[in-house]
């Protein structure tokens, strides 16, 4: 058990696993800083995170990455602002964004090619 993150690209939000649309860029296990900031985006476009009794309810919630918010995290990444997050969790483990660092900015450009594309991104997790 732990946390387990993918990002992936489809036609639509809602996508079915079995939707050939649907293709995966990215994988990353157990980086929970980047977990971070992706809940705390997810509240800036409104998710609810009253907390459960795990602690969040970020688990399993497919959140779209606009061009924007891809700049945004590829910006943060660099500048080590992700890095401050300390976000933490028991299925978490612990941070690393040193060892995903150079796999980060390559979902970055890899996203927005896909943006560019007329695709669209999407962040999932599970712990």
């Amino acid at each position: 058990m732990g946390l387990d993150q993918y990002a992936y690209v489809a036609s639509k939000a809602n996508t079915d696993y079995d939707d050939t649309s649907r293709q995966e860029i990215a994988y990353w296990r157990k980086h929970p800083n980047l977990q971070g900031w992706m809940e705390k985006l997810w509240e800036s476009k409104g998710g609810d995170n009253e907390l459960s009794k795990w602690g969040s309810n970020f688990n399993g919630v497919e959140l779209e990455l606009t061009w924007d918010d891809i700049d945004k995290l590829e910006k943060d990444i660099k500048s080590g602002e992700v890095s401050r997050l300390g976000t933490t969790g028991f299925f978490f483990g612990n941070p690393s964004d040193d060892v995903y660092y150079e796999q980060d900015l390559k979902f970055c450009v890899d996203a927005k090619t896909e943006c560019f594309l007329g695709r669209k991104v999407f962040y999932n997790s599970s712990w």
